[in-house]
């Protein structure tokens, strides 16, 4: 009996394209010459190792110094898994966002948003043998980016998914439902088919929500195959 399970490639207009002309950015960053394939050695299969030991886990946000962040608390938790459904344990998974006023902890960002002293908007965690992480935040603000005329970014949270080197790391973003401007966002529109944009937009769940505390939200992840969560944006 052969167990090995043949590569299934994304569904066609489930991923989003290098040149979305929509989103201004990717002129810039899309290969204008054909790729050029190399074979990967060890290094690059099977290194480095990423291990709570070297980097340890920042999984509250919403607390810095002990002191509370400003505004509305949050919890996600997820399953990341394969193609198949198989968990994907040991995983790293770093998280960046703007704060609740909308304005990231970096000196590039010049929005006239405040910024928190109590919120710098990156954090890491693991998954477990299940393939389960979860971490505490604040709900990120919306924020204008100059894309096109009255541009502005939707809720969202940055993913990182670290594999077994850097070849494999995978990047992503969570939006949250309801939100009126995923309609008007080319980043999120960027992904063509619907089924598959929608698979970035985290669902609100009362058992994740803690009483008196926090929201909850459920964000699952699927690394590739036909309904592989939309990857590089």
């Amino acid at each position: 009996m052969n167990d090995i399970i043949g590569f299934r490639p994304p569904a066609p207009g489930s991923q989003p394209d290098n040149n979305t002309p929509a989103y201004g950015s990717t002129r810039a960053r899309h290969p204008l010459r054909p790729l050029l394939a190399f074979p990967h050695t060890i290094t690059e299969a099977t290194g480095p190792a990423f291990s709570p030991t070297h980097f340890p886990p920042h999984t509250d946000l919403s607390v810095m110094n002990g002191k509370l962040a400003q505004g509305e608390r949050i919890i996600v938790r997820g399953r990341i898994t394969d193609e198949d459904g198989r968990p994907v344990p040991n995983t790293m998974v770093e998280i960046w966002q703007a704060n609740a006023a909308g304005r990231y902890f970096h000196p590039l960002d010049t929005h006239d948003a405040p910024l928190d002293p109590n919120f710098k908007g990156d954090g890491r965690v693991f998954t477990d043998a299940d393939g389960w992480y979860q971490y505490t935040s604040i709900k990120p603000g919306a924020y204008p980016w100059r894309n096109h005329k009255n541009a502005w970014r939707p809720n969202h949270i940055h993913y990182s998914f670290f594999g077994p080197g850097f070849a494999t790391r995978l990047i992503t973003q969570m939006y949250f439902p309801g939100d009126p401007l995923l309609a008007f966002d080319p980043v999120f529109k960027g992904v063509p088919d619907e089924a598959a944009r929608n698979r970035l937009i985290a669902n609100f769940d009362l058992d994740v929500t803690q009483p008196e505390h926090a929201l909850g939200y459920r964000f699952d992840v699927v690394l590739r195959g036909r309904a592989a969560t939309p990857m590089g944006i």
